[in-house]
C-alpha cells in the first residue's frame, strides 16, 4: 500500500498517510490516458468556425470573359478558390468535435493519472488548507514552503472562497474541487497539492 507524507502549511512533516491500492497504486495505464486526454481535449473545441465556399461567396454569376480567343487562360467565375475575393476551397464549416470515453476507461485514466504523481513524487498531501482572508501572499508562501511553486493544482474537497482568491493571481497554479478533478489538469500540473481531506473524498469516488 503506497504512503505518502503528511506536510502542514509551513512545511513541517506532521504524520504519514496509507493511500487506497485501487486508486494510488494501480498499473498505469497510457492507453487510457491517452484516450481521455485527447477526448478532454477535442470536447473544449466550439467547432464554431466557418469560411463560405464558392457556392457561398456573392457575386461571379457571369463567365468573366469568352472561353476561347482571347489568349488568357479559360475561367467560369470570379469567385473561383484561384481569384481574389473567391470562396475558400475545402472552407471549414461548424461542426461538433466532441469524442465519447467510456465510464471504465475514465476511472482507469483518472487513477493512473493519481498513481503516477505519486510514483513520480508529486503528490504534496496537507494536513489542511486554510487562510482567515485572501491573501495572495501567503499562499505564495505556502507554496514555497512545501516547494510547489513552479506549476501546482490545488485540490480541494469543499469549496474555499479564500484559498481560491489566494491562488488566482499567481501564474501556473489552479485550485479545483474532487469533484470537478480530470486527467488532464492532473498531468499538466508539476506538483499535485491535496488536502487530507481531499484525498478521503478522492478513494471514496474512485475505490
Amino acid at each position: 500500500m503506497p504512503k505518502v507524507n503528511v506536510y502542514n502549511m509551513l512545511g513541517e512533516q506532521v504524520g504519514e498517510l496509507e493511500l487506497s491500492e485501487n486508486v494510488f497504486g494501480v498499473e498505469i495505464n497510457h492507453d487510457a490516458i491517452h484516450a481521455v486526454v485527447k477526448s478532454h481535449l477535442a470536447n473544449r473545441r466550439q467547432g464554431t468556425h466557418s469560411a463560405k465556399t464558392r457556392a457561398e461567396v456573392r457575386g461571379g454569376g457571369r463567365k468573366p470573359w469568352r472561353q476561347k480567343g482571347t489568349g488568357r487562360a479559360r475561367h467560369g467565375s470570379i469567385r473561383s478558390p484561384i481569384w481574389t475575393g473567391g470562396g475558400i476551397t475545402f472552407a471549414p464549416k461548424p461542426r461538433d468535435y466532441s469524442l465519447k470515453v467510456p465510464k471504465k476507461v475514465k476511472r482507469l485514466a483518472m487513477k493512473s493519472a493519481l498513481t503516477s504523481k505519486v510514483q513520480n513524487n508529486q503528490m504534496i498531501v496537507l494536513d489542511e488548507l486554510k487562510f482567515n482572508e485572501p491573501k495572495t501572499k501567503e499562499m505564495v508562501n505556502v507554496l514555497s514552503n512545501i516547494k510547489a511553486d513552479k506549476k501546482a493544482l490545488i485540490v480541494m474537497d469543499e469549496k474555499d472562497i479564500n484559498v481560491i482568491k489566494s491562488a488566482r493571481n499567481i501564474p501556473n497554479v489552479e485550485t479545483t474541487l474532487v469533484n470537478t478533478l480530470n486527467v488532464y489538469d492532473i498531468l499538466k500540473y508539476d506538483s499535485f497539492v491535496i488536502t487530507k481531506e481531499a484525498v478521503k473524498k478522492v478513494e471514496e469516488v474512485f475505490a
